[in-house]
C-alpha cells in the first residue's frame, strides 16, 4: 500500500508542477511590475523549458526594461523552435533599440515576408532603411505603406526627409505638403517651415512657422526657427523676440544666443550683441585661438555658414 502511495505521488508531481507553472504564468501576465514579471517567467521557463509563450512574454518585458540583448536572446530561442512573423518583428524592435539597423532591417523584412498583411513590419522596415541611408528603397516602402494607410502622416514626413537627403527638394516639398493635407497640425506646419528655411524660402518658412506657433506655443524649436526666418528677412526686432522666447525653454541654447547676438548687431546695439556673443562662447568653452569652427555643431554653422561667418567676424571684433 505504501509503495502504491509513493507511485501515485511520483505520478502526480509533474501535474502539480505544471499547475504551479500555469499559476505563475497567469500572475506574470497580470503584473505590471517588469522585474516581477521577468522573475515569474524565469520560474515558469525553469519548469517548462519549451514554453515558448513564456519566452515571448519574458522577451517583451526585457525589452521594455531596457535589456535589449536579453530580449533578443529570448526571441532567438523562439525563432529556432517555431519562427513566426511576430517574433521576427519584435526581435527587430530590440535590435533597432540597440541601433543595429542592419539586423533590424533583416528581421523586419523576414516578418513582412512571412505575413504580407503585417503593415507595421513594412513601416518599420522602411524606417530601418531610412536610418541606414537607403533612401530610395525606404521611399518605396513608405509608398507601399501609404497605399494601405493613406492618412499616415509620419510616413509622409519620412518620405520628405528621404527626398531632402537625396536633394530632390521638389518631391520633398510635395511630401511635406501632403502631410499637412492629411493632418494640418502644428508639427506638419513646423516640418515644412523648417524645410523652407533650409532651402532659403524665408517668407514661406515664416508663414508656416507662424501657423505652427498659433497651434502650439510650447515648442521651443518653432520659436527659434521663426526667429531665424525673421533674422534673414531683416525683421530683427521680431527675431529678438522669438530668440528670447526660445531661451525661456532652454537658457543654455547657444544657437538662440548667437541669433540674439546677430540680431542685436544688425539693429546697431553692439553692447547687447557683444553680451550674447560672449554667453554663446562660454557655453561651447571658446578659448583664445579658437575660430568660427568652434561652433561647428551649431545650426548657423551647419545650415547657413556663409551668413554666419560674415557676421561672426564682425561680432568677434567687438
Amino acid at each position: 500500500m505504501k509503495k502504491i502511495f509513493v507511485l501515485i505521488i511520483i505520478a502526480l508531481c509533474p501535474i502539480i508542477m505544471q499547475g504551479q507553472a500555469r499559476k505563475m504564468y497567469r500572475q506574470a501576465l497580470r503584473t505590471t511590475n517588469l522585474k516581477q514579471k521577468i522573475e515569474l517567467l524565469d520560474k515558469v521557463i525553469a519548469e517548462e523549458p519549451k514554453n515558448l509563450d513564456a519566452y515571448f512574454n519574458r522577451a517583451l518585458a526585457k525589452n521594455d526594461s531596457g535589456d535589449y540583448h536579453g530580449a533578443i536572446a529570448d526571441y532567438s530561442k523562439i525563432i529556432v523552435e517555431a519562427p513566426d512573423a511576430d517574433t521576427y518583428f519584435n526581435r527587430g524592435n530590440s535590435r533597432y533599440n540597440l541601433e543595429d539597423f542592419q539586423g533590424a532591417k533583416a528581421d523586419y523584412a523576414k516578418a513582412f515576408y512571412l505575413d504580407k498583411n503585417f503593415i507595421d513590419a513594412l513601416y518599420s522596415l522602411a524606417c530601418a532603411k531610412f536610418d541606414l541611408g537607403e533612401y530610395k528603397d525606404a521611399i518605396k516602402d513608405f509608398d507601399a505603406v501609404l497605399r494601405v494607410i493613406p492618412d499616415l502622416q509620419i510616413a509622409y514626413n519620412y518620405k520628405a526627409a528621404a527626398y531632402v537627403a537625396l536633394e530632390d527638394y521638389k518631391k520633398a516639398l510635395k511630401a511635406y505638403s501632403s502631410a499637412i493635407v492629411v493632418n494640418p497640425n502644428a508639427d506638419a506646419f513646423y516640418n515644412r517651415g523648417v524645410f523652407y528655411l533650409d532651402i532659403r524660402y524665408f517668407q514661406k518658412a515664416k508663414a508656416d512657422l507662424n501657423l505652427a506657433v498659433r497651434l502650439n506655443r510650447d515648442n521651443s524649436f518653432v520659436h527659434f526657427y521663426r526667429g531665424a526666418s525673421n533674422l534673414f528677412l531683416g525683421k530683427n526686432e521680431d527675431a529678438i523676440s522669438d530668440f528670447h522666447k526660445s531661451l525661456k525653454f532652454d537658457s543654455f541654447d547657444f544657437d538662440a544666443m548667437l541669433g540674439l547676438a546677430m540680431a542685436y548687431y544688425k539693429l546697431g546695439d553692439k553692447e547687447k550683441a557683444k553680451t550674447y556673443f560672449k554667453k554663446a562662447k562660454s557655453i561651447v568653452n571658446f578659448s583664445s585661438g579658437d575660430t568660427v569652427d568652434k561652433f561647428s555643431k551649431s545650426y548657423w554653422h551647419l545650415k547657413h555658414f556663409y551668413f554666419f561667418k560674415s557676421v561672426y567676424y564682425d561680432l568677434d571684433k567687438l
